[in-house]
């Protein structure tokens, strides 16, 4: 299974499975127009981790390290979530402006190596 992400207010987003990966609900976005699978929520940065991060590239780093250790603590969710995708492609949605230092690059690379 190939994973991709893709910013949710970006045009031609890539075909396959579509999961919004944020806690919370994109602004401006309605369900319809959204058009998505699943929203994973479980396996969103906790608030905590998210209100510390606070997009701040400096702290991005401290960020990945910790989110992939909650993501560890959730191998299971995970796990299970991937059994619900059908084809060949797994396209994470997220909301944030960065597309560097976005928690939705770090889920990419952690859901691969599950794979």
């Amino acid at each position: 299974m190939r994973v991709e992400f893709h910013r949710i207010y970006d045009d031609d987003p890539p075909a396959g499975y579509r999961v919004l990966v944020d806690c919370l609900w994109p602004r401006g976005i309605s369900k319809d127009e959204a058009n998505l699978d699943g929203h994973w929520k479980q396996l969103a940065p906790s608030s905590e981790l998210r209100k510390w991060f606070d997009h701040e590239p400096d702290r991005w780093n401290g960020f990945r390290k910790k989110y992939l250790a909650e993501l560890s603590e959730n191998k299971g969710i995970a796990r299970e979530l991937l059994h619900k995708v059908s084809g060949n492609t797994l396209v994470l949605l997220y909301a944030a402006k960065d597309r560097e230092h976005t928690h939705a690059r770090v889920l990419t690379e952690y859901l691969e190596k599950l794979t």
